[in-house]
């Protein structure tokens, strides 16, 4: 939970009139979840492999995954909320959940008005599309159609570099834009590597080929400022699970790759 302060009332003591100003005690996010015995949790579930709801309705993934370990490690039930890329920060910030494990990238922006663990997870974003068009930097998106989820990482990066003439067409979740690029409403896609590596073994609509990359951003835990308690606790359970090595279980699952040295 962000931290504020604000103060009591003054109060009146004896005829002297002396006052003192007292802070009120914040709740601590971490003490709450304990207490509690419930974590809530934001993740994603249109964003496979790191979250999407099956065919049995239950969700999914390699972020679900690292959510369930974070809570059988803190000893505690999981609640799993699903968010999109635009409302994750707004859901943490506003305290409907006490983390945000939904492949987030970290950014100055970001940072701005959140935390962050240490990263759990390998991610690059980047231009994707078919053989046929070919380009391989950044200046060459001039007169090209890019669909792209509005307020991602990649929507982020490229609206502060694409060309004047290139057009990002914004869709509100992941599902609206790699449908955009099937059926050929664009004729790029930005977005991360495992999902343009999943779109184009499930689907032989298009082909999609990385053409050039956008960002390297690995992903973090997202939580509320000023959580010094939760941030360690959290930061604690993610160097145990990479050192124990089931980090790299749940990376081999839905990644099918090793979880990289330098993580």
């Amino acid at each position: 939970m962000r931290t504020s302060r604000f103060f009591r009332p003054l109060v009146l003591l004896g005829a002297l009139g002396l006052g003192s100003l007292a802070p009120v005690a914040q709740a601590d996010v971490l003490a709450n979840i304990t207490k509690a015995g419930v974590i809530k949790i934001a993740v994603p579930q249109d964003f496979p492999p790191f979250g999407s709801v099956g065919a049995d309705m239950k969700p999914s993934g390699y972020d679900i995954d690292v959510a369930n370990l974070i809570g059988k490690e803190m000893g505690t039930k999981v609640e799993l909320v699903p968010v999109s890329s635009a409302n994750r920060v707004p859901f943490l910030t506003t305290g409907k959940v006490d983390l945000v494990i939904s492949s987030m990238g970290k950014n100055a922006e970001r940072e701005k008005v959140i935390d962050f663990s240490s990263a759990y997870a390998p991610f690059f974003n980047g231009v994707f599309g078919p053989d046929d068009i070919k380009i391989s930097k950044i200046d060459e998106l001039a007169g090209k159609t890019v669909s792209v989820t509005r307020g991602s990482i990649e929507d982020l990066e490229l609206s502060k570099v694409a060309p004047a003439s290139a057009v990002l067409k914004r869709f509100e979740d992941n599902n609206a834009t790699i449908a955009a690029y099937l059926s050929g409403q664009t004729q790029l896609l930005a977005t991360g590597n495992v999902v343009a590596a999943a779109v184009h073994e499930r689907s032989k609509q298009r082909s999609l080929g990385v053409k050039f990359l956008v960002k390297n951003s690995p992903c973090y835990i997202g939580l509320a400022q000023g959580e010094t308690a939760l941030q360690n606790k959290v930061n604690e359970i993610i160097q145990k699970a990479k050192k124990n090595g089931s980090l790299n279980e749940i990376s081999q699952r839905w990644l099918h790759a090793a979880l990289p040295a330098d993580l």
